[in-house]
């Protein structure tokens, strides 16, 4: 059972339907017992880096999923890759997560801002299970960007700057695009996610 982590920002009903399409059994909720019996944990997000945080911290749900990501495949998308993050700027400093090290702040660019539409993967030579993505294309909606060590960083995107697409700590990964949204590619993502952690998944 998946669980997709309900806290108020993101339309987890998008993220739930990608997941189902390829025959998994998803659960949408913001129980920490019913979190704890997932075998996968998916932070979607759709919103300021702040406000999450609150909501997070309002249903009390920092702490188990700081604990699950200790032992399950964690998935955050877009927000939710922002999240994993230790700090957030985007209203006042904002303490994320914690799982993956680095900052989130505003893409230093001259393009238009938020950075809305498709967008080509540049993945990191070292990261041969996803040579399969590279220059694909894949759906980003987002303003902010992560600043991390070179380690994490699986895959950058161009946009006036490179900006981390796909970030990885172990089995925490973070996708600021939304895999839900950008077709064959994007599922085939979500494939390469759950085929790492030993889930079936329908072809």
């Amino acid at each position: 059972m998946i669980a997709i982590v309900d806290y108020g920002m993101g339309n987890v009903a998008s993220a739930a339907n990608a997941f189902r399409k390829l025959g998994q059994e998803i659960m949408i909720t913001d129980d920490p017992k019913l979190l704890k019996k997932a075998t996968h944990i998916i932070l979607p997000g759709v919103g300021s880096f702040q406000a999450a945080v609150e909501e997070i911290e309002a249903r009390g749900l920092r702490e188990i999923l700081q604990e699950l990501a200790k032992e399950k495949p964690f998935l955050g998308i877009c927000l939710g890759m922002q999240l994993l993050f230790e700090t957030g700027t985007e209203g006042t400093v904002t303490n994320g997560l914690g799982f993956i090290p680095g900052i989130i702040e505003k893409i230093e660019t001259e393009e238009i801002l938020p950075h809305i539409g498709w967008n080509t993967l540049d993945v990191r030579e070292n990261a041969s299970e996803f040579q399969a993505f590279q220059h694909k294309h894949v759906y980003f909606v987002h303003s902010f960007q992560a600043r991390t060590e070179n380690r994490f960083i699986v895959a950058t995107t161009e946009y006036g700057a490179e900006i981390p697409a796909i970030v990885r700590n172990q089995n925490v990964v973070g996708m600021q695009f939304h895999p839900e949204k950008s077709g064959e590619v994007g599922m085939n993502l979500i494939k390469w996610f759950l085929e790492e952690s030993s889930l079936e998944v329908r072809s």
